[in-house]
């Protein structure tokens, strides 16, 4: 997960960091400061210092938003808002008012906030001025130098402990220049050697120091998995508010308009014990509605937190307690009333953004919480708590049909860990996912969600699982029918697709059903070509199955062969050539990322077949010809030689990523070293090296890797 992005500004002392990590949550002892919130908050906005959304924002980051912002008007139109807000006020004075704040708010301080976030998919969190509590991060603050941290964080009510999540969002993040040049596999790996002599960095000793306090994980599943009690009535007032939340900026007015529901409930309140009846004024549904929006925080906040613990060096301690804590139990209990419950159709869109973008609270919680599942799920035998304990039945029931080993993670999984009710977490999100309209953004994180709990050792019973619940025909019906244009989108469809076919007789028949025409092949051909970046997990997977299909003497199997439109396209020499050389073409040392090195894997799984069938100087061969023919020779196998050593550097210093490798390719990872080696073996007349077929005017294997 990317780390939130640092905020301009100077690095402080720790004395001024720890102030701050106080004033975030009302003090020490959790009271809030006396005085009315509202002029609170003027004097935080117009100073730096005091309340803002339990953020205190620094003068520098008040004098960027001032050049950007009509700000001018908005703290007098909160305190005019407030004084025509009591129990017998006029609520067509407080909606006009609310009509004058919005486009200030919304238009103005909204599209400021969230600029940055959009500069990337990855950082969806809204906390990204959160940065700004320690004047701008240069050293992270260490958790286990604040005295007594442990005593400190056990004596947190809920509210003070969501707000400290806050904090810990920062505290527990890698810290990020957002520099492109960092995200390259080169530059992480002189990072991770450099780390290595440091000994651990900051988040890393932070996380540890919080989970070093007795019940903290405890604490926070049972705040994320917390109900909120709604209203069943139905209002005018509330509806409107339900409405105007969109329109007013969260992050600088909810914690205000929190504190003035609640004064308000308890006015009500004891105005209604006084008469002896219970006050039924629509008046007494708005601190409801704001509870809701402020859990909705909470959550996000929480979390948050609890998906960097899952990504983190303690993930096996964390995945043992969460899963002890039943956090995923109790978030398949809210998913439908909290996590992605409906909104009125008439619920009012900003300008410049449409339902479905990601400023919203609302959004960034199912964001958070399918980024949650996403690291949860990841190559972990835990993934199975995602299904109640019919779908574990039937996961039994497919092993047995086919007459394979039951998966031996399903048979370990404690039943009384898993989801309850009709359907699991992961049923109720495929669900979802085959609603979700076509240009919506959650359909890159859906899709990634449920691939995670696909990755790994490829398990038939869990494909068949998926493949029954229609989800290969939603995959083709995006692809092909709707011809997405997203990228991101298309390139989490295809490795989902690439996931539930792989070795699967099954999923090849129910694609050649759907793919029935050559119209819509012709189409779905378009998409893969039109970034293989994107598609090449699929063409390895498709690539792989064929291998092992025609290895099988098996009636079923020997149909698919004859008919699937896809392995007839794939076995063919001149496509797989085509894929290979572009797949090489495309990457460099210099550029290599975490996105696109399975490009350079993916032309080694093609290597590695043709290695198999003693075809490799033929492919070899044909690519020095293809290089030929474009006009540049030894271009291409110059940069898949510098290609294939820095393969040898990255991997064999890395266990996860080899073991990752020969479970999703069920290739030894001996045989993975023993090819490269064999391409990079010096020796000119060795027909399996990359040299032999190098003319000498256009060698060039020994660059540095850091040359340009």
């Amino acid at each position: 997960m990317a780390a939130a992005p640092a905020a301009a500004g100077s690095g402080a002392g720790r004395g001024r960091r720890a102030a701050a990590t106080v004033a975030a949550w009302g003090g020490w002892g959790g009271r809030p400061r006396p005085g009315n919130i509202l002029l609170q908050l003027r004097q935080g906005q117009l100073t730096g210092r005091g309340l803002a959304r339990a953020v205190q924002f620094t003068e520098t980051f008040l004098m960027e938003r001032d050049k950007q912002s009509k700000w001018s008007g908005i703290p007098q139109l909160l305190l005019k808002l407030y004084a025509t807000s009591h129990l017998h006020s006029d609520f067509v004075e407080c909606q006009n008012i609310l009509k004058e704040i919005s486009p200030l708010l919304s238009m103005e301080a909204m599209a400021f906030v969230t600029e940055e976030r959009k500069l990337t998919q990855e950082t969806t969190y809204p906390n990204t001025y959160i940065f700004d509590l320690f004047g701008g991060v240069d050293e992270m603050i260490r958790l286990d130098e604040v005295p007594n941290l442990s005593s400190l964080v056990s004596n947190f009510d809920q509210q003070q402990l969501a707000n400290f999540c806050r904090i810990l969002a920062v505290t527990i993040s890698e810290m990020d220049t957002g520099n492109d040049d960092k995200h390259t596999l080169l530059a992480k790996n002189a990072q991770q050697k450099k780390s290595l002599s440091l000994g651990p960095s900051a988040a890393e000793i932070n996380q540890a120091a919080l989970l070093s306090i007795p019940g903290f994980v405890e604490r926070l599943c049972k705040l994320a998995t917390r109900k909120v009690s709604e209203s069943t009535g139905t209002a005018s007032f509330l509806q409107e508010l339900e409405e105007w939340y969109t329109w007013l900026d969260n992050a600088l007015v909810l914690d205000a308009l929190m504190r003035v529901a609640n004064e308000e409930s308890e006015h009500n309140q004891g105005a209604s014990e006084e008469n002896g009846l219970p006050h039924t004024s629509t008046r007494t549904q708005l601190p409801q509605s704001m509870k809701i929006m402020h859990e909705i925080m909470y959550k996000l906040e929480v979390l948050y937190v609890l998906c960097v613990l899952l990504m983190g060096r303690q993930r096996n301690q964390v995945h043992r307690m969460i899963a002890e804590f039943k956090l995923i139990p109790g978030l398949n209990n809210l998913f439908d009333k909290l996590i992605w419950r409906k909104h009125s159709a008439s619920a009012l869109v900003l300008h410049g953004h449409n339902q479905n973008c990601d400023c919203s609270p609302d959004i960034t919680l199912k964001i958070q919480f399918l980024r949650l599942l996403q690291s949860f799920s990841d190559h972990h035998e835990n993934k199975y708590l995602l299904l109640n304990n019919q779908e574990l039945n039937e996961l039994s029931a497919i092993s047995l049909k086919a007459n394979i080993p039951e998966v031996e993670a399903v048979l370990n999984t404690d039943r009384s860990l898993v989801c309850d009710g009709k359907r699991g977490l992961l049923t109720r999100l495929l669900q979802v996912m085959k609603k979700e309209p076509a240009e919506s953004s959650f359909r890159f994180w859906q899709a990634r969600a449920v691939e995670s709990f696909l990755r790994g050792t490829t398990s038939y019973a869990d494909q068949m699982f998926l493949l029954k619940r229609g989800l290969l025909e939603h995959i083709l019906y995006c692809i092909v029918d709707s011809e997405c244009k997203s990228r991101d989108v298309l390139q989490s469809y295809f490795d989902l697709l690439g996931e539930l076919m792989k070795f699967n007789v099954d999923a090849f028949k129910r694609f050649n059903k759907y793919i029935n025409t050559d119209a819509k092949f012709q189409v779905f051909l378009k998409q893969i070509n039109s970034s293989l970046v994107d598609s090449n997990m699929l063409v390895r997977c498709v690539t792989l199955s064929l291998d092992r299909f025609e290895n099988q003497v098996d009636m079923k199997v020997a149909e698919v062969l004859s008919e699937c439109r896809l392995l007839a396209y794939i076995s063919q020499v001149p496509t797989q050539m085509s894929f290979l050389f572009r797949l090489i073409n495309i990457i460099h040392v210099q550029t290599l990322t975490q996105e696109n090195v399975s490009c350079l894997n993916t032309s080694l799984v093609i290597l590695m077949l043709a290695r198999r069938k003693e075809r490799l100087p033929l492919y070899l061969r044909l690519l020095q010809r293809m290089e030929h023919s474009k006009k540049y020779p030894g271009f291409l196998l110059n940069n898949f030689h510098n290609l294939l050593r820095f393969w040898q550097q990255h991997y064999l210093h890395k266990d996860k990523d080899s073991t990752c490798l020969e479970n999703s390719s069920c290739i030894s990872f001996s045989y993975w070293k023993e090819t490269v080696s064999i391409l990079l073996n010096p020796d000119r007349q060795s027909p399996s090296a990359l040299v032999s077929y190098i003319e000498e005017p256009y060698m060039d294997i020994d660059r540095d890797f850091t040359e340009e």
